[in-house]
Order: C-alpha cells, then sequence, then structure tokens
C-alpha cells in the first residue's frame, strides 16, 4: 500500500526544576543562595528526507517525545538542556494540526527543517529570586512544560506533470512507455490504486511525471478514493488530460474531470492541461479524432493532441509540449515563496487573560494560558513560593475576580491541576 497519510503525538521536553541551595563553604558564612536553573526540554523538528517515500513508518510508530532538560544544581549550576528530536518525513509532507486543523508546515525541499513542539523553558533555582530585600529566598520553580500536539501528516506527490483522466484511459501505460516505472497494467478500471511516479528524459531535459489513479464524477466528495487521488495532482505544475479512445462518450470524460478539478480545488483549474486522446491504434479511433478534436477546441482544449501509449505514436510529441509549458512556469520551491512554512506558534506566555467558572461539583476553576503556567511551574513545597503566587493572583486581578463571584472561606479553587482551599 501506498501510505500517503498519518497522525502523529508530540511531546517536547519538559524543562529541568530549579532548586533551592545555599553555599556552604568553611569561613563563608552567608555564601547566599546557589540554586541552578534547570536546563530547556528538548524541541522536536520535522525534517525533510529525499530517501523516505511514504508515511509508512508513522503506522508503527506514533508517538514521540524529546528528552527533558535537566535539573538545576548547586553552585549556580544550570542543569543540561534536553537534546532536539528530528523526525524524518517524506519531501512533500503537510502538517496540519490535528485538534484545530490549521496548516502547521509544508515541506517541500529537500533537507528543509521545520520547529513544531518546542521544549520548556527551565525552572529557575533560588539564585535568581535574590534581591536587595531579599537575600536568602527560599524559592524555585519546576521546570515549564513542553508543547504536545497531535499532527495529522498528508502527503503531497512533487511531480513536474501529472497525468490525469478516467478509469482505463491508460495512463500508467504510458507511464510504463515513457520511464523505468512499472506499475499494474491491465484491461479493467482501477487497475492504479496508488499514485506512481517515473522519471523521463526528452532531449537532454529531465523532468517526473505521476500517474494519478482514475478520477470519476464525485471524487471531489472522496467517492472512488478522489480525496486521497485529488491532492497529489496540487503539486504538479503541468496536467496531461488523457481521455480514453474507446470511451462511449470522450468529450463528456473531459468536461467531468474538468468539473472535479474545479470542485475539489479551484486553482486545479488554472494548471496548463495537455488534452490527449489515448489508443490511436484502433481504427475506430483514428475515425472519431478528427471531429473529436473540434470539439474539444470548441470546449477549450487548447491544440489537442492524438496519441497510443501502447505503440508510442506521437508520445515523443506529448512529451516536446509539456516540456515546453514547464518552461514557461516558475520552479517549485519559486511559486511556493508566498507559502513558506508556518510553525505553530501558540498563544504567548505573556497573555495573562483568564476566566472564572464553576465546576459541577461547586468548586472554582480559575483558567488561562500563564496562570496556567505559574501554577504547573510553581514549587508547592516553598513557602515563599506559595506566598509569590499569592502576590501573582492579585496582580492578575484574580483574588478580585473571584471575590466578586462570591468566593468564601473553605471554597475549592482549582489552578490546573492544582486545589487550593481559599482563605480571607
Amino acid at each position: 500500500m501506498f501510505f500517503d497519510e498519518a497522525k502523529i503525538f508530540v511531546k517536547a521536553g519538559d524543562g529541568g526544576n530549579g532548586v533551592v541551595a545555599f553555599r556552604r563553604e568553611a569561613h563563608v558564612p552567608r555564601g547566599g543562595p546557589s540554586g541552578g536553573n534547570g536546563g530547556r526540554g528538548g524541541n522536536i523538528q520535522l525534517v525533510a528526507d529525499v530517501q523516505i517515500n511514504t508515511l509508512l513508518a508513522f503506522t508503527k510508530q506514533m508517538h514521540f517525545r524529546a528528552p527533558d532538560g535537566d535539573p538545576g544544581r548547586n553552585k549556580n549550576q544550570t542543569g543540561a538542556t534536553g537534546e532536539d528530536l528530528q523526525i524524518s518525513v517524506p519531501v512533500g509532507t503537510v502538517v496540519y494540526d490535528a485538534q484545530g486543523g490549521g496548516l502547521l508546515a509544508d515541506l517541500i525541499q529537500p533537507g528543509q527543517m521545520v520547529l513544531i513542539a518546542r521544549g520548556g523553558r527551565g525552572g529557575r533555582g533560588n539564585q535568581a529570586f535574590k534581591s536587595a530585600t531579599v537575600q536568602a529566598p527560599r524559592i524555585a520553580e519546576n521546570g515549564e512544560p513542553g508543547e504536545e500536539f497531535w499532527l495529522r501528516l498528508e502527503l503531497k506527490l512533487i511531480a513536474d506533470v501529472g497525468i490525469v483522466g478516467v478509469p482505463n484511459a491508460g495512463k500508467s501505460t504510458l507511464l510504463s512507455r515513457v520511464s523505468a516505472a512499472r506499475p499494474k497494467i491491465a484491461d479493467y478500471p482501477f487497475t492504479t490504486l496508488t499514485p506512481n511516479l517515473g522519471v523521463v528524459l526528452i532531449d537532454n531535459q529531465d523532468l517526473v511525471l505521476a500517474d494519478i489513479p482514475g478520477l470519476i464524477e464525485g471524487a471531489h466528495t472522496g467517492a472512488g478514493l478522489g480525496h486521497a487521488f485529488l491532492r497529489h495532482i496540487e503539486r504538479t505544475r503541468v496536467l496531461i488530460h488523457l481521455l480514453n479512445g474507446i470511451s462511449p462518450d470522450p468529450l463528456g470524460d473531459y468536461e467531468a474531470i474538468n468539473q472535479e478539478l474545479m470542485l475539489f480545488n479551484p486553482e486545479l483549474t488554472d494548471k496548463p492541461q495537455v488534452v490527449v486522446l489515448n489508443k490511436m491504434d484502433l481504427p475506430d479511433v483514428q475515425a472519431l479524432w478528427p471531429e473529436l478534436a473540434r470539439k474539444l477546441k470548441a470546449a477549450g482544449a487548447i491544440e489537442p493532441l492524438a496519441i497510443s501509449a501502447a505503440t508510442g505514436e506521437g508520445v515523443d510529441t506529448l512529451l516536446r509540449r509539456a516540456v515546453a509549458l514547464l518552461a514557461e512556469l516558475p520552479r517549485v520551491n519559486e511559486a511556493a515563496e508566498s507559502d513558506q512554512p508556518v510553525t505553530l506558534t501558540p498563544a504567548a506566555p505573556q497573555d495573562k487573560s483568564f476566566t472564572v467558572d464553576r465546576d459541577p461539583d461547586g468548586a472554582w476553576r480559575v483558567s488561562g494560558r500563564y496562570i496556567d503556567r505559574v501554577a504547573i511551574m510553581t514549587r508547592w513545597e516553598y513557602y515563599d513560593a506559595v506566598m509569590r503566587f499569592q502576590r501573582i493572583l492579585e496582580a492578575l486581578g484574580i483574588t478580585e475576580a473571584l471575590r466578586e463571584r462570591g468566593v468564601k472561606d473553605g471554597d475549592t479553587v482549582r489552578f490546573g491541576d492544582r486545589e487550593l482551599e481559599w482563605s480571607n
């Protein structure tokens, strides 16, 4: 099978915890705080690898986690940074947020690398909290959690020319005629169930052809695995629209396929097309061609051609037409400059907005990216850390908001997974 879709879970490394420590040496009675910061957690990056052709590997491993940062140590020593994790994917992989559906990255060039999940920063040790008024702070932070996401990967083949048409039009036969590719060929529809690639050399120029499995009416809605096939056309720069010469209605096939392309993605109709009638080795098709060529021109086809993929008749002319069209178009990487990969950029930690709600059991729940992060990084075993958290609540207006909502002594207030008892 050709695996061109996958869903994976990525978790960047957590930051290491900061520590509370004091300098203890002979003849240094007041050495001061010396607790070091934790190290940053490892990032997760996706890398486009030309050695990988499908997303098969992700059927065997779906979960990826980068190493955590090491905790800080005495003598103001910062913990080691977690090693970054690189995940190799095929060139042409498109990455989406599986929950929100947004585009995160589009890896179209070999070796292209994109940061997809950031490691958490290390928690600060007590030396970071020293001030003129607090000479011996007993406070440190936990490391920040690394980002984690479910990602949906989609592979879109990158080819110069895509061969489209109804089932059994002869697309695989044409590909095998002009390249070393050997797709399955038989005299029945839907022989080809996966896209095939072939490299063609014509007049000392090479181009990559993609044989897109046959499309049927309703392909844009997923009929006949339409979605799985149509997305591979989006990468191609030129289309060879191959018509079946022995079809009862080749003109109807031409119009139907163009309609499916437009309904799936209107931009596909802007791609240059070479319209070609196949199976000219058959007398009935030869007789049909003059009248069909006239009708195709009337329907918008530009200089339609006729070939026989079985015998090779007219194939070189077809390839030279495709090469000429390619020469008029920008390269893939130039055309895609306006669609540079976008890395996942969550809301900034400085966003200090929050909400106050009631859980079904009557407890109060305070939610917000910033306050959730502070709660996770607070070392609750240290009294100074708890007091600092209290001051942050007051500074953010959370204390006042809870009082306005009617919080009373003894009520439970939740911050993420942490439960606290309210006291005035």
